[in-house]
């Protein structure tokens, strides 16, 4: 018999609020009582509904069930930015460019994109939570410039289309002379994250995919060849088992000190009226990432019906335990605001509605954790700040390894080397810490 036992899950900040915008959801009974199953997937965000999904392609007679500890769309795959990004997007360089086989990485990326594209179209999901707007860099000082042409020479090398905007042009676009310039980029889709989330599990329950939602998993017991899947009001056996828990796998005992916990803070708007669009300007769909990585990304977005919000992210914060506070939280929206107020001075003081911290995962070496954990025990997890195109990859890649089915995918993640150790504690936090601010003072204006 092996016996696994979640510790505690990670605390997120203020409400989810992309979920929160689009009304309540019906609610999901907690898994009850004993029950059996083929496959048991556990967290149902981007990963674990993307595993459910290839699941069901693969086998349409398997019974499948997802456990979630909280509401569908409420954890982290609703307090992402929505870039569903195509394109080398490596967090730890300068500019982007990948370290590795960069045209591998973007058939790849282009794979989930088709995938995610795919639910819309299968299950009806809302076409305005999936827009293919593609994206902008945005650059706000000479080197975040230097950065966006070091980048664009990058994917002409590789073939792939992009367009320099000048100063005017990112006026134009943004509605704000923040921006010195921009790099577009074609390909990336932006998500209403929580939108797609909500139409994928409704699809899903629709075919017959059991989800059950606040049904922490405390326990993960093996007896022969059976996985038996703990909750506080229930349990279910199965064969197989596809963790797609992100960084809250460590907890489940699975690299250990090898998992950097990082926390991003955002803020959003109220939906702003007539005469506030008047005066901002600018398109009323779009989406800004800092040419620095550790700058200042914005969302603009927009309900179809003349209403619009800003959304403004930064502020990344290492969290070992993955837990922050309150406190954080609110002092990392007094810093977006002068943000927001710094890019938008026709808006200057508008109070945000809005204000909440999701939680990341990342390695040293930027590698996933995409693989078999045990008999019959598999891994979709460590999305490297690329949640939505990621997160859909690590999914799909886990349920094909619980099938036995071997592709690009598995190829790719499986091939890849450990985790890397991380530094010791205190070391660890107070380093990694001391370097993200440093980090986030030296692209203060991007």
């Amino acid at each position: 018999m092996k016996h696994l036992r979640a510790d505690r899950l990670p605390a997120l900040q203020g409400p989810a609020a992309w979920n929160l915008i689009l009304g309540p959801a019906p609610e999901r009974a907690p898994l009850t009582g004993a029950r059996t199953a083929d496959v048991v997937i556990v967290g149902a965000g981007f990963a674990g509904l993307s595993a459910a999904r290839r699941l069901q392609q693969i086998d349409p007679r398997a019974a499948v069930t997802v456990l979630d500890a909280g509401r569908i769309a409420e954890s982290s795959a609703g307090r992402n930015s929505g870039f569903m990004i195509d394109l080398p997007h490596d967090l730890a360089s300068e500019d982007y460019a990948g370290a590795g086989d960069d045209r591998a990485m973007i058939a790849l990326n282009r794979q989930a994109i088709a995938f995610a594209f795919g639910a819309v179209t299968d299950y009806q999901i809302d076409a305005h939570f999936f827009d293919r707007a593609g994206k902008v860099n945005g650059a706000a000082s000479a080197t975040a410039h230097a950065h966006n042409q070091s980048y664009a020479a990058h994917l002409a090398s590789l073939g792939e289309q992009c367009e320099m905007l000048d100063a005017q042009a990112m006026v134009q676009l943004t509605g704000s002379r923040h921006y010195l310039g921009g790099l577009y980029t074609p390909g990336t889709v932006m998500l209403q994250p929580a939108g797609y989330i909500r139409g994928l599990a409704a699809g899903l329950a629709r075919g017959g995919v059991q989800i059950h939602e606040q049904s922490p998993v405390t326990a993960l017991t093996r007896t022969g060849d059976s996985w038996t899947v703990t909750t506080p009001q229930g349990r279910v056996s199965a064969g197989r088992v596809i963790q797609t828990v992100n960084g809250h796998l460590e907890s489940f005992g699975f690299e250990k000190g090898r998992l950097m916990q990082i926390f991003l803070s955002a803020v959003m708007t109220p939906e702003t009226d007539a005469k506030a669009l008047a005066r901002l300007g600018g398109k009323s769909r779009l989406g800004i990432t800092p040419s620095d990585p550790m700058g200042t990304t914005v969302r603009r977005i927009d309900s179809g019906q003349g209403g619009n919000r800003i959304v403004t992210r930064t502020c990344a914060t290492l969290a070992p335990d993955r837990r922050i506070g309150s406190g954080h939280v609110q002092r990392a929206a007094r810093v977006m605001q002068q943000k927001f107020d710094a890019r938008f001075p026709q808006l200057r003081g508008m109070k945000m509605e809005h204000v909440w911290a999701g939680h990341l995962c990342l390695t040293l070496n930027g590698v996933a954790v995409m693989r078999k954990l045990d008999d019959g025990l598999y891994s979709g997890c460590v999305q490297n700040g690329l949640g939505t195109a990621h997160g859909t990859l690590t999914g799909i890649g886990a349920a094909e390894l619980a099938c036995g089915v071997e592709s690009d995918i598995t190829r790719h993640f499986t091939a890849e080397a450990p985790p890397r150790r991380l530094p010791p504690q205190p070391f660890q936090q107070i380093g990694g810490n001391a370097v993200l601010r440093y980090k986030v003072w030296r692209a203060r204006h991007e």
